[in-house]
């Protein structure tokens, strides 16, 4: 038996620092650890500060999903303040929300994900011309013309964020501007341009067509656009079985709107839906380089161990509900909303072709979502409603990043932040293993995995990380 041990990263096209320690046993992982290796400490930095400092402070946890954290943290000081948005004002602060997400899952596809089928090992294989000519890095013309959509539709961000990243436009309360008639028909413009990008470029149909597929199978058959490309290398590179998932997913809900979700809130087990018990979120620190213990967020602390003792091997806390890891993201928003396509891809195992897929079709149903948010845009409505911060109280701020779940959980003593801990996306995804040894949903993914003799960076693992689309600077905020 050949063994040996390979240590892959620094990532690039990767948001922030990963390492990745694999052991290796004839040729496939039979081990993994994933570090990430930079610490930030901005939940230490928002101790002793106004509450409402978070609004500014948390968004440059990171410059991709800064309007996740954003609205974040409206929602844990509206819960803190006892104050609800104005049901316009919600609306538009799920626009502005959604707007985001979109243009990370496309910027996943084309700038992160796709390009890695360019690479010269795929030479020989009947896609590998068409990939070169559409995800070349800095050269393919999918790439272009995804920018400049990506580009169109944030018009909409200038619109009614002011700026983007790091705006303030999402507060406790609603948004900070109305719209007037005149904006809510450039909205509108916006988005039919968006949706010509979608049906020419990424889906070559319209996106009924895609939405309305069930199966697995039906999924490989699409073949027009840039989405039937990858699934033309998803298909001859079998990615239905690689990097598969444990069957766990969570979703806190996304773009909540009137007391209902645009995508739905709830736990996946056992092929069924469950309610979330909120309660039973604990962070796992025994293989972290942080002190303390296993709590649940609102009674947490970060604390970095400045010694970085063994057994931790990353500054990432490991999140668990009820005890055990979960995967979050695009697949599990659609799997818990009910969308028989999702279902069927957890059904056939959840690996990379099923976490892409799943962004996918959440992109053509977002795009549907962002019209009717449009559509109901009233100039005439209330979008702010307004509160006083209390001296003493608890808030937690639940929404969904284009990466999956995001957790603020604020505590407000005498008038200042006494507390504030965060459990990101790629917390959950990228966590180290926890105190009973179980590894994290990355971690478990990459066994398995194919190294190919010579290989320093494993096309496999390559594939399988980025198929969660880390963002390690929100990993460790």
């Amino acid at each position: 038996m050949n063994s040996a041990k390979l240590v892959v990263g620094p990532f690039n096209r990767v948001e922030g620092d990963l390492e990745v320690h694999l052991e290796v046993k004839d040729g496939v992982v039979s081990s993994a650890r994933v570090n990430a290796p930079q610490y930030r400490g901005f939940e230490r930095m928002l101790e002793g500060r106004d509450p409402r400092d978070a609004l500014t402070i948390t968004p440059r946890i990171c410059g991709i999903c800064s309007i996740s954290q954003s609205a974040a943290a409206a929602r844990a000081l509206g819960h803190a303040m006892g104050l609800r948005p104005t049901p316009q004002g919600e609306g538009m602060a799920a626009l502005i929300h959604a707007v985001e997400n979109v243009c990370d899952h496309l910027t996943h596809f084309y700038l992160f994900f796709m390009p890695d089928f360019a690479r010269p090992a795929y030479h020989g294989h009947d896609w590998h011309d068409a990939v070169l000519q559409r995800f070349t890095a800095m050269e393919g013309s999918g790439a272009r013309a995804a920018v400049e959509a990506r580009a169109s539709l944030m018009h909409i961000l200038g619109l009614m964020a002011g700026k983007w990243p790091h705006t303030l436009a999402i507060q406790p309360g609603g948004v900070t501007r109305t719209p007037a008639a005149a904006e809510r028909m450039r909205i509108l413009a916006s988005l039919r341009s968006f949706r010509r990008f979608l049906e020419r470029d990424l889906f070559g149909a319209p996106l009924e067509m895609f939405i309305a597929l069930q199966t697995q199978d039906s999924l490989l058959d699409w073949h027009s656009g840039d989405a039937g490309l990858f699934l033309r290398a998803a298909a001859s590179l079998d990615l239905a079985q690689m990097g598969l998932g444990a069957g766990r997913y969570l979703s806190f809900g996304a773009y909540p709107i009137e007391a209902r979700f645009g995508f739905a809130r709830g736990m996946w087990q056992d092929g069924t839906r469950h309610d979330i018990a909120l309660g039973a979120i604990r962070e796992d620190v025994s293989h972290a380089w942080m002190l303390g213990t296993a709590v649940h967020p609102a009674h947490g602390l970060t604390e970095p161990d400045e010694e970085m003792r063994a057994p931790g091997y990353s500054w990432c806390k490991a999140p668990r509900l009820s005890g055990l890891p979960v995967e979050c993201g695009a697949l599990a928003r659609q799997v818990i909303d009910g969308h028989p396509l999702a279902r069927d891809l957890v059904a056939k195992g959840g690996g990379v072709l099923a976490r892409v897929g799943a962004r996918l079709l959440e992109v053509a149903r977002t795009q549907i979502l962002m019209e009717e948010l449009a559509q109901a845009i009233d100039p005439t409505a209330l979008f702010m409603s307004q509160g006083d911060l209390p001296a003493q109280a608890e808030g937690v701020g639940l929404v969904e990043a284009a990466r999956g779940a995001l957790g603020h959980w604020l505590r407000i003593d005498e008038g200042q932040i006494a507390s504030y801990q965060i459990i990101a996306p790629t917390t959950w995804n990228f966590s180290p293993r926890d105190a009973a040894g179980v590894p994290g949903p990355l971690e478990a993914a990459l066994v398995g995995a194919t190294v190919m003799p010579g290989e320093d960076t494993p096309l496999s693992v390559q594939h399988i990380v980025r198929s969660f689309d880390p963002c390690m600077v929100c990993t460790v905020h």
